[in-house]
């Protein structure tokens, strides 16, 4: 049978934990001078065991390998810090490059800074231009399009709100004369002489029917200009 997986987590039996780091801090030593000796490599190895206790290896000496890993660390960091500033030099020369060609070619749509192109460069100017006018012209007709729409619902609401309200008031008018003919009687008009609804209650269905409202002439008074005879003429006849 093969070996079963070991799961890499920390182990809390203290007797395993203990057994299993002497094996393999003896394993790993081991591999460290391999990697000394076949490569020619100067190796350096510390471990502190959960107690505290130290455990190094070195092929050469131990102070010498810390010296020289302080001494690479530090240049390591020297050259990273060089590295990022060229590169933030790099990408701001590309964006000072890319702002000034968007410069000139704004000027070139503005009908500036024409004298060095030539007429491929002018056609394909020309053509830009068209396209972006096209576009405008598009997107314009379109905004027209949808105020007209949104015009033309607002219109149709407050049509159908009037003709709410000429019914409204043509009910009421109704109302008003049958109340009328109950408190005086069957004679009075349902035209009053004052206001009169020409047209009878607007069918909601019918939005082109309008309600006319027309004012009644004043009855003449006036005598003389009637020709009625008063009561002074009979005497006098």
């Amino acid at each position: 049978m093969g070996r079963g997986k070991t799961v890499i987590e920390r182990i809390e039996n203290t007797t395993s934990r203990q057994v299993t780091f002497s094996k393999r801090r003896s394993g790993l030593f081991k591999k460290a001078k391999e990697l000394a000796i076949l490569c020619d490599a100067e190796v350096g190895l510390i471990v502190f065991s959960s107690t505290g206790r130290l455990y190094d290896f070195t092929n050469t000496s131990m102070k010498s390998v810390i010296e020289r890993y302080h001494e690479a660390e530090d240049h390591h960091v020297i050259m990273s810090a060089t590295a990022e500033a060229k590169l933030w030099q790099r990408e701001a020369g590309i964006l000072r490059q890319q702002m000034h060609n968007l410069q000139e070619h704004h000027l070139q749509l503005m009908g500036q800074q024409l004298s060095g192109l030539d007429v491929k460069d002018l056609q394909n100017l020309e053509n830009t231009l068209e396209m972006s006018l096209r576009n405008i012209r598009l997107k314009k007709d379109q905004l027209m399009t949808d105020q007209i729409q949104e015009l033309n619902t607002k219109g149709s609401l407050v049509h159908k709100e009037n003709i709410e309200l000429y019914n409204k008031l043509n009910r009421i008018h109704q109302e008003n004369t049958e109340l009328k003919k109950k408190v005086y009687g069957q004679g009075v008009n349902e035209h009053p002489t004052g206001t009169a609804i020409k047209h009878g209650i607007v069918d909601l269905e019918d939005e082109d029917v309008a309600v006319n409202l027309e004012l009644s002439q004043p009855q003449n008074v006036d005598s003389e200009k009637s020709g009625t005879p008063t009561l002074g003429d009979d005497d006098k006849n």
